[in-house]
C-alpha cells in the first residue's frame, strides 16, 4: 500500500525523471576506480597518503550545476562519502577529511551553494560503511555485532552532520548496508533523525528499510514503487582512467526512456578527475543528450506509464497530460502500429510540430505524411492526442 505522505514528498523527485549523479572522492587520484581500496586490500596507511594529493584546483561546482541544467537533469546527487571513509565535507567525528586534507576545502559546502545559487535540487550520497574500520570489507573477516558500534555511532554522527550543515537537504542517498543490516544500523532511528532535521527530504532504500525509492543499479528494473535507475557512463562509477568504454548518447536516451516509460527515473553517473574536471568523453555524451532534451523534455519531465502501448514498436509514455509514442526505429513516411484500443484524434512530430494524417481501422492505425528521413539521429516522439 503507498504512504500518502511518502508520494507527495516524492512529486518533484517524479516530475523531475532525470538527475545526474556525481561519483567523486580520494580515488580519483589514482583513476582506478572507486572500489580500489577493497579490491587491492590497501592498509589503511598507505590508502590515506592520497588526501595529500588531494588538492582539486579545477573544482567548480557551479561548472557541474550548469552541465546537469543543459543535459535536461533536474537534480544532482553527489557522493558527500564514498565506502573507503574520506568526507568531502567537515567531519568532526573523522580527520580523513576535505578540510583537514590537502584540499582544507569544505567541497560539500561549495557544492551545496552552487546547487541553491542554481535553484537545482539537491541530493547527497552517504555510504554507511567505513572500510577503514575492522572487519567492514565484504571479503574480510565478520566480527560480532558489538565491536561494530563505533562504526555505527560515526555514521549517525556523520548523518546528523549532513543534515544540519548545509541547508535544505533534498535526497538522501544511502548506500554500502553491510556487514549486516538495518538493526545493526539503526536504521529506522537513522532515517528519523534525518527526517526530524530536514522535514522534506527524500530517501532511498539502501539503509535496508523501503523508505521512499527503490535503487535498481545499472539496470531498468520497474517496481510498484517510487523508482530509480542508476547507471554508469561507462564501467565504472568513480575515476577510472583506462575505462573507455562509455555508452553512446543513443544509448543514455534509451535507457532514459526506457525508464520514464515505465514510471521511473533515471540517475547518470559522472566521474570527475582529481582536478574536479568531468572527463571530456563524458561532457560530450551530456551535451548530445542535452541538445535531445532541449527539443523533446516535454515527452520526459513529468513523464510516466502511457496510457496506451504499441507492443514491439518502441516506448509510450504521457506526460503533460499527452501521450507521446517513440519509435525505436524510424519507418520512413507512413508509421503503422496495432493493438490501440482508443481513438486517435490528432498526431504530430514533436521536434517539428509537424501534423501528419490518422488512418484508423479498429485498433491499427496509420500515421501518413512523417517525414522520409527521421528528424533526429536518436529518438522521435509523436505527440498523440484522442477523441
Amino acid at each position: 500500500m503507498s504512504n500518502p505522505e511518502s508520494n507527495d514528498r516524492v512529486r518533484w523527485w517524479q516530475e523531475a525523471r532525470f538527475g545526474m549523479f556525481i561519483h567523486w572522492g580520494v580515488y580519483a587520484v589514482t583513476g582506478r576506480g572507486e572500489w580500489m581500496m577493497c579490491q587491492e586490500h590497501i592498509p589503511n596507511e598507505e590508502y590515506a597518503l592520497l588526501a595529500r594529493e588531494f588538492n582539486p584546483e579545477h573544482y567548480r561546482p557551479d561548472e557541474w550545476v550548469s552541465i546537469a541544467r543543459d543535459a535536461g537533469m533536474r537534480y544532482i546527487v553527489l557522493t558527500a562519502r564514498h565506502h573507503d571513509g574520506f568526507c568531502l565535507f567537515d567531519s568532526k567525528v573523522s580527520d580523513f577529511t576535505s578540510t583537514k586534507t590537502a584540499a582544507r576545502r569544505d567541497l560539500v559546502a561549495e557544492y551545496a551553494e552552487a546547487c541553491r545559487s542554481a535553484g537545482m535540487r539537491m541530493g547527497l550520497y552517504y555510504s554507511l560503511v567505513d572500510w577503514r574500520f575492522a572487519g567492514a570489507m565484504p571479503t574480510g573477516e565478520r566480527l560480532p555485532d558489538d565491536e561494530y558500534l563505533p562504526l555505527v555511532e560515526q555514521a549517525h554522527a556523520q548523518v546528523r552532520e549532513l543534515c544540519t550543515n548545509y541547508g535544505k537537504l533534498d535526497i538522501l542517498w544511502y548506500d554500502g548496508l553491510y556487514p549486516a543490516g538495518p538493526d545493526l544500523w539503526r536504521s529506522s532511528k537513522l532515517s528519523a533523525m534525518a527526517r526530524s532535521l530536514q522535514p522534506g527530504i527524500i530517501i532511498n532504500d539502501r539503509s535496508g528499510l523501503p523508505q521512499d525509492f527503490a535503487t535498481p543499479e545499472n539496470t531498468v528494473s520497474p517496481q510498484e514503487r517510487p523508482w530509480e535507475a542508476c547507471y554508469t557512463m561507462n564501467n565504472t562509477w568513480g575515476y577510472n582512467r583506462p575505462d573507455r568504454s562509455y555508452k553512446t548518447p543513443c544509448q543514455i536516451l534509451y535507457l532514459l526512456l526506457s525508464s520514464v516509460s515505465q514510471g521511473g527515473n533515471f540517475l547518470l553517473n559522472v566521474s570527475p578527475d582529481a582536478e574536479g574536471r568531468i572527463p571530456v568523453e563524458q561532457l560530450d555524451v551530456l551535451r548530445s543528450v542535452g541538445n535531445w532534451m532541449r527539443v523533446h523534455h516535454k515527452a520526459i519531465h513529468g513523464g510516466g506509464v502511457a496510457t496506451f502501448h504499441a507492443p514491439g514498436l518502441g516506448w509510450t509514455i504521457r506526460a503533460g497530460g499527452k501521450d507521446y509514442l517513440v519509435p525505436i526505429r524510424w519507418h520512413g513516411s507512413t508509421l503503422t502500429f496495432g493493438w490501440c484500443e482508443k481513438k486517435v484524434h490528432s498526431a504530430r512530430v514533436l521536434s517539428t510540430a509537424q501534423q501528419v494524417r490518422v488512418e484508423q481501422k479498429e485498433d491499427r492505425v496509420w500515421l501518413h505524411g512523417l517525414p522520409v528521413h527521421p528528424p533526429d539521429p536518436y529518438a522521435i516522439p509523436i505527440e498523440l492526442e484522442w477523441e
